[in-house]
């Protein structure tokens, strides 16, 4: 069994994972910036509705950004806690992994996409490259506009964007080079997260509580001295 934790934007969420049943339950929400209380009451009462006790648990999955800033914190301190707590192996992965995942067999490369405020996006192309599906690109964080500037071939655009955003990437693409999925298609959802950790875990590839950090494209806000 495990459970797949995810608060890297104000789209959060949970899932359960399991090896005869495969998905069993998930939730996704929008958070008003309110992860810290959020995030725990809903996995919990997940667990309870499946009848799953934190024991049970084989493992915990976490979104490891790109992110916001506190909100990766949120959930990767959580999945932290509960794997120290529990013994469940801990399993990290990266948010736009999740967001391109289910869209391996797009007739076109995929550039998943999350929200990053200020009008900024954080981005990466996924295709199927000689070591097979994954980002052939860094990371990146930018405008709307200037990812529209990047694409000079038809290219599918999955993960959050804003009515905005859509209308910013046809102005500048086009219709035929932008194909724009519809908000419920592009959606990251925590299942994803829940079934590439459990890839992961089968492979017998976990990670160490005491290094996993997050992703971050630029470095956090450090605190005032006073």
């Amino acid at each position: 069994m495990l459970l797949a934790l995810d608060t890297s934007t104000r789209l959060a969420g949970c899932a359960l994972y399991d090896e005869g049943r495969g998905l069993m339950a998930e939730y996704n929400w929008h958070s008003a910036n309110r992860h810290t209380v959020e995030l725990m009451p809903q996995a919990a009462h997940m667990l309870a509705q499946a009848g799953v006790r934190p024991a049970d648990l084989q493992a915990v999955a976490v979104a490891l950004g790109p992110g916001s800033f506190t909100g990766l914190r949120v959930a990767l301190a959580a999945a932290k806690g509960i794997a120290l707590a529990t013994g469940a192996r801990l399993i990290g992965v990266p948010t736009l992994d999740a967001v391109a995942y289910p869209h391996q067999n797009a007739p076109t490369p995929v550039i998943a996409l999350i929200q990053a405020g200020r009008g900024r996006v954080c981005w990466a192309l996924y295709a199927h490259g000689p070591a097979g599906w994954g980002p052939q690109t860094p990371y990146q964080l930018s405008t709307v506009e200037a990812l529209a500037q990047t694409v000079t071939r038809p290219t599918t655009f999955a993960g959050e964007l804003l009515a905005a955003d859509r209308e910013t990437l046809l102005n500048w693409c086009g219709r035929p080079r932008a194909q724009i999925l519809s908000p419920a298609l592009a959606m990251r959802r925590a299942g994803y997260i829940a079934e590439l950790a459990w890839r992961r875990l089968m492979a017998g590839q976990f990670d160490d509580p005491a290094t996993l950090s997050p992703i971050y494209l630029h470095e956090p806000p450090q605190p005032k001295v006073r």
